[in-house]
């Protein structure tokens, strides 16, 4: 439908807004009221205090500060919970620290339902990716690991939440390396005798289910990509189902109702940039699926879950990626969520919302059917 000269004006307006903040500011701030702060300019820093050490690379206010020694200041994503071993008294999920693969010091938090033990098949396991623009966050993090216990008892499954290196320390493809030897540990530690006791007892891996948020579904689809393309021992190419919500994928050029000022589009590519060590350009197939169909085709899952929301900056690309799945070539089931009213990963913040029960009913019945 026609955009209106003043819809249209307002679509400018409000995208310009979101250039005061970089992306990762914009993705976990999670409203749409900036503090006024942001509007301010920034003052000058003392003379005494800009020697080499201080001077910035990147910096997204309130988020994090990349300094050109290579200091690294984070100021969002840093809170954190400890696991519940004993079980979380709001929905009785036990959950604990465990590394997954010690050569690669990758670690991740189990989730384990309180289902399990009176199971008589072995459960779905969800491999899970938390959100941060690639820059913040960890399983730890309050956030996630709400969400990831609250899916763990809606499913139920064995929920594996992975610690992924961060950029710009380590920058991508760093995050897909460790998201791909995740899937390879937790694929071996499901078989008879694995190394993680939760798994070997409790989890099926011929139910494995890719999932993630924001960046982490952008990991969870070029993990499944990388899937067809690396065959894992005694496994194959083949996953049960990808669950990607509200997924970072970007591009060169707009689509739809995506702003199409040069500055406001710059913000966004400079972001991807100082993740990729500026090695990658905004029409990769890491960011841009659309770009390489090709390759898409070949994803290596049988289902796939797709949710956005009406203001979610990613949702013409999350639109775009559901038409595109369906028109590449790929012989597996889609399924799309929408959700009216929100934006980018609302259903964290809102996780005791209304909205955010349905959309988290959703992927447990994705999950579950998987």
């Amino acid at each position: 439908m026609p955009i209106s000269a003043p819809e249209s004006s307002r679509r400018v307006l409000w995208w310009a807004a979101l250039l005061l903040a970089p992306l990762a500011a914009l993705l976990f701030r999670y409203q749409f009221q900036f503090p006024i702060q942001l509007l301010k300019p920034r003052t000058a820093e003392p003379k005494a205090a800009m020697d080499a050490s201080s001077e910035i690379e990147y910096d997204m206010p309130g988020v994090l500060r990349w300094h050109k020694s290579g200091r690294v200041e984070r100021f969002d994503g840093t809170e954190t919970v400890p696991p519940s071993p004993s079980g979380d008294p709001a929905n009785g999920v036990a959950s604990k620290d465990v590394v997954l693969d010690p050569a690669a010091n990758l670690s991740a938090r189990l989730y384990l339902p309180p289902a399990a033990a009176a199971a008589e098949k072995r459960l779905p396991v969800v491999v899970f990716f938390h959100g941060g623009a690639f820059f913040v966050h960890t399983a730890a993090s309050p956030l996630y690991h709400r969400y990831a216990a609250t899916l763990a008892a809606a499913v139920p499954a064995v929920v594996v939440s992975v610690d992924y290196r961060l950029a710009p320390e380590h920058p991508i493809p760093a995050a897909y390396d460790d998201a791909f030897a995740a899937l390879k540990a937790v694929v071996a530690a499901c078989r008879p005798g694995g190394a993680e006791p939760w798994l070997a007892a409790h989890g099926d891996a011929s139910r494995v289910v890719l999932a993630g948020d924001s960046a982490g579904a952008n990991m969870a689809h070029n993990t499944a990509i990388r899937l067809r393309k690396e065959r894992i021992d005694g496994f194959g190419d083949n996953i049960s189902g990808v669950a990607l919500l509200h997924p970072y994928f970007w591009g060169k050029e707009p689509l739809g109702g995506e702003p199409t000022d040069a500055a406001v589009r710059g913000g966004f590519e400079r972001a991807w940039q100082v993740a990729c060590a500026g090695q990658l350009g905004p029409d990769h197939p890491y960011i841009n699926p659309m770009a390489s169909p090709e390759e898409w085709r070949q994803l290596g899952c049988r289902r796939v879950l797709v949710t956005t929301a009406e203001l979610c900056w990613f949702v013409e690309r999350a639109r775009a990626y559901a038409e595109g799945i369906k028109a590449c070539g790929w012989d597996g089931e889609l399924q799309v969520y929408h959700t009216k009213g929100e934006g980018h990963v609302y259903f964290l913040p809102k996780y005791d919302s209304e909205l955010a029960a349905k959309e988290l009913a959703v992927v447990a019945d994705f999950v579950r059917h998987c």
